[in-house]
C-alpha cells in the first residue's frame, strides 16, 4: 500500500509537468466525429437532409481552425496546422506561407505519404494580381516564382499528434488529422467547392 502511495506521489506531478510544457500550451481543441454528441458530416447529411453542394470551408489561420459551413451554420470544426511561417499571405515559392483568400479545388487523390491530398486552386487570378503588384512594388523579386502545389492533406499513419501539438510544419499546405481529412474528402467537388483562408 505504501509503495502504491509513493508511486502516485511521484508519477502524478511528473505527468502534470509534461502536460504543461511548451507543446501542451499549443494544443488546439475541437469537436470530432468520435466525440460524444458531435455528429459527423455524413450523419448531418443523412439525418438533417443537408445539401453537400452548399458546404463551404473556412480556415482561420490565427486560431488554427478548419471549419465546415452550410450557409451561416457551422457544421464541424477541426484543428489544423499551417506552413512553417504562418503569419501573412503567401508571397512567393519557398516562403513556406499558407496563402490567404478564397479558392476552389483542382483535384483530390489518395496520397502515399500524406493519406489524402486535396489540391487547392492556388495561384488563382487574385493570387496572380497580388503577386504582380508585389513585384512592381519591390516586395517580391522580379525573378521570383509564385509557387503552387498547395493543398489540404493528412499526416503519415500514426502521426495525428503532429496536429495536436499545434506547431506549424508544412511548406504552405493545411494539414489535418487523417480521420478529419476522411470526413471532408467526400464533400469536396473540384472547381466548385470553395475554401476561404483568413489571417
Amino acid at each position: 500500500m505504501l509503495k502504491a502511495v509513493l508511486l502516485c506521489a511521484i508519477l502524478v506531478p511528473l505527468w502534470c509537468v509534461q502536460r504543461s510544457g511548451p507543446s501542451a500550451q499549443n494544443v488546439v481543441y475541437s469537436g470530432h466525429a468520435d466525440a460524444v454528441g458531435t455528429p459527423s458530416l455524413k450523419a448531418l447529411v443523412d439525418s438533417a437532409g443537408l445539401d453537400p453542394s452548399t458546404f463551404k470551408f473556412h480556415v482561420d489561420k490565427s486560431d488554427r481552425r478548419f471549419t465546415v459551413r452550410s450557409g451561416s451554420r457551422v457544421l464541424r470544426t477541426f484543428p489544423c496546422v499551417l506552413g512553417e511561417v504562418p503569419v501573412g499571405d503567401k508571397f512567393r515559392q519557398g516562403d513556406r506561407k499558407t496563402p490567404e483568400g478564397t479558392f476552389t479545388f483542382r483535384s483530390k487523390r489518395i496520397h502515399a505519404k500524406w493519406h489524402k491530398f486535396i489540391w487547392v486552386d492556388y495561384p488563382n487570378a487574385e493570387s496572380w494580381r497580388r503577386f504582380r503588384e508585389r513585384q512592381r512594388s519591390g516586395e517580391v523579386a522580379s525573378t521570383a516564382d509564385i509557387g503552387g502545389e498547395i493543398g489540404i492533406h493528412g499526416v503519415p499513419d500514426g502521426m495525428d499528434h503532429w496536429i495536436d501539438m499545434g506547431q506549424d510544419w508544412t511548406w504552405g499546405c493545411i494539414a489535418l488529422k487523417n480521420k478529419d481529412v476522411d470526413e471532408i474528402y467526400p464533400y469536396i467537388t473540384p472547381a466548385r467547392t470553395t475554401i476561404t483562408i483568413v489571417p
